[in-house]
């Protein structure tokens, strides 16, 4: 069951390890979420999330977010690259956040990290 956690290991835990994601201007966007990557140096796939609280006010709907997205990464992450991933929430969020929501933002943040170069 280790194999499942989203581990240490599975995690971008510091501020060098974000900026230097960034400075690789390598995006994915989606309709609701862009996904930067740059090839991991690790030699396993981490992620890295950003929800910020200009686009979702209510702190209930960052962690929702944030559990959606990891998930979701953990389901996948054994089909996954070899790379550092930071997915950012791309636009505001607007109305209420119900069931078919949650479902596209899973499918969205899956079909994101199943378009990265192999």
């Amino acid at each position: 069951m280790s194999t499942c956690r989203f581990g240490v290991e599975h995690r971008l835990r510091s501020g060098v390890d974000y900026a230097a994601v960034f400075s690789q201007r390598r995006v994915i966007r989606g309709e609701w979420f862009w996904l930067h990557f740059r090839p991991g140096s690790e030699g396993s796939v981490r992620l890295g999330l950003q929800v910020a609280k200009k686009h979702a006010r209510r702190a209930v709907h960052r962690n929702l977010i944030k559990r959606i997205a990891r998930e979701t990464f953990r389901q996948i992450r054994a089909g996954l690259p070899a790379a550092d991933l930071v997915l950012r929430l791309a636009r505001p969020l607007s109305g209420a956040v119900d069931g078919e929501r949650r479902r596209a933002w899973a499918t969205e943040i899956a079909a994101l990290m199943g378009r990265l170069p192999r």
